[in-house]
């Protein structure tokens, strides 16, 4: 039997209160399993500083610099759609643990790679790695969730994905004075090792979503008593199988109905969005900060510790950016973050056109990543999982992670390419220009998804579409 999986049920009840043992217990599990999102950031970020010496023991040029930043991204594309079937088929539980071995398989080829070639092989596995936890991390997050604490939880991903980095930063530093780049990328076995640990010695249980769809009720009546408690988890499960057998029928047109005409306006929102959030520039500062700070003049060592400053500023602006978007809403929030990113991108070129100094260049470098934090970062991944229909969730998804991956990839190829070509402050130009055309598809087309449910939702973005909602599908 084949089922959609969404992020659950949609609405809340009085069922979905949680006893103060069930949410201790779920935090923990949430976190646990979130630490495949501190892996995603920690693998993206730990290269910023590697690479710094990476270059010189490898001589590589700059087209080697960026493939090796990259070529990661051509494995997470890889793993982002392959790991969806897979998980359906084996589990969220043992498709986390096998994410896990990658990561520790990709990190041990790293740290040995003798030269360039190897080196890109382990990007590729640690590729593989990262982009299946792109996708099963939050579904996973969201299944094992009642409805009312689902997007709490849901936030530990991007969380988890910002602290990732931060520490990457900081063991770049710890690391710098040697050059140890190899020790760098070694330190994110320790958090694969968890995952593995974690999910073999079941300290986090198997989706009840998953379970139910399986014909394994039992199983999942007991983790949901676990969370709600005996008199409850009878009522949540019925609840969960009426909402899996609603999204039985969808689930047989797979990634053909998001070319139906009812879908089709959530498809171009959801990767216009994905591919907006890395043409914005976002991920040439995550990944060659240390390289960009390199260019004012400043030491690698140097360069490395001012990084440390956008990984905090990332964090702590993340952490506003989840108490703001249930205040504010979505697209007032995306819109205010867009037009500050257009405005530090357009500041930080001029420093570098007009040859300011480097602490100029670190304040408007760092007010971007905030900018962007604020608003961008988080509210991509909220609303791929809002705008499309329960039954075309999962494959919606999947289309949107894709495309911000493969819009990741082609902006890190040619990031270095293209500033050797027209100079770095008119390259920030550029993503500045894209930002300016983001403000306008969001003002248009965006529909509003706060404290809404899926059927408003789809009224308003099909009106601006110049759809009704009520029109059949193509």
């Amino acid at each position: 039997m084949a089922y959609a999986f969404s992020t659950g049920a949609r609405g809340a009840g009085p069922l979905d209160e949680l006893p103060p043992e069930g949410n201790r217990r779920l935090w923990t599990w949430g976190t646990l399993i979130a630490v495949g999102g501190f892996l995603f950031g920690f693998d993206t970020g730990v290269i910023s500083g590697a690479l710094l010496y990476i270059k010189d023991d490898f001589d590589l040029n700059d087209f080697e610099q960026g493939s090796v930043v990259s070529v990661l991204l051509l494995g997470a594309m890889a793993g982002a759609l392959g790991s969806g079937r897979l998980a359906d088929r084996i589990g969220r539980r043992r498709i986390l643990m096998l994410e896990g071995v990658l990561f520790l398989i990709g990190t041990v080829v790293a740290v040995l790679a003798p030269g360039y070639w190897v080196l890109l092989l382990a990007r590729i596995i640690l590729g593989l790695a990262v982009g299946g936890a792109s996708a099963t991390v939050p579904v996973y997050l969201g299944e094992i969730a009642p409805a009312s604490v689902r997007g709490r939880l849901l936030t530990l991903n991007q969380l988890l994905i910002t602290v990732g980095i931060l520490v990457s930063y900081l063991i770049n530093l710890v690391l710098s004075s040697g050059g140890h780049w190899r020790a760098m990328i070694g330190a994110g076995a320790v958090p694969a090792l968890v995952i593995v640990l974690a999910c073999v010695a079941r300290l986090i249980p198997e989706s009840p979503q998953w379970l139910l769809a399986n014909d394994q009720d039992d199983k999942a009546r007991g983790i949901m008593a676990k969370l709600v408690g005996d008199q409850h988890a009878d009522e949540l499960l019925e609840k969960r199988r009426e909402s899996l057998e609603e999204e039985e029928e969808g689930q047989s047109a797979g990634w053909r109905e998001l070319l139906s005409a009812s879908v089709r306006p959530a498809l171009i929102v959801g990767l216009t969005l994905a591919a907006i959030q890395q043409f914005g520039g976002i991920n040439t500062i995550i990944y060659y900060a240390p390289s960009i700070m390199r260019e004012t003049g400043l030491t690698a060592s140097n360069s490395i510790f001012y990084s440390v400053a956008i990984g905090i500023i990332n964090l702590v602006m993340t952490v506003v950016a989840l108490w703001l978007v249930g205040r504010l809403g979505r697209r007032p929030l995306l819109m205010i973050s867009l037009g500050l990113m257009v405005v530090t991108l357009a500041l930080l070129g001029l420093t570098f056109v007009a040859e300011l100094s480097s602490t100029l260049s670190l304040v408007f470098m760092v007010l971007y990543i905030a900018a962007f934090a604020v608003g961008m970062g988080p509210l991509f991944w909220v609303m791929i999982g809002e705008i499309f229909p329960p039954h075309a969730s999962a494959v919606g998804a999947s289309a949107a992670t894709a495309v911000n991956w493969s819009s990741n990839f082609v902006v890190s190829l040619v990031f270095l390419t293209v500033v050797n070509a027209i100079g770095q402050g008119q390259t920030f130009w550029i993503f500045g220009v894209i930002c300016v055309l983001g403000v306008f598809f969001v003002a248009k087309y965006l529909p509003e998804t706060k404290d809404r449910e899926f059927p408003e939702i789809d009224k308003d973005i099909q009106a601006r579409f110049g759809r009704s909602a009520e029109q059949p599908s193509a």
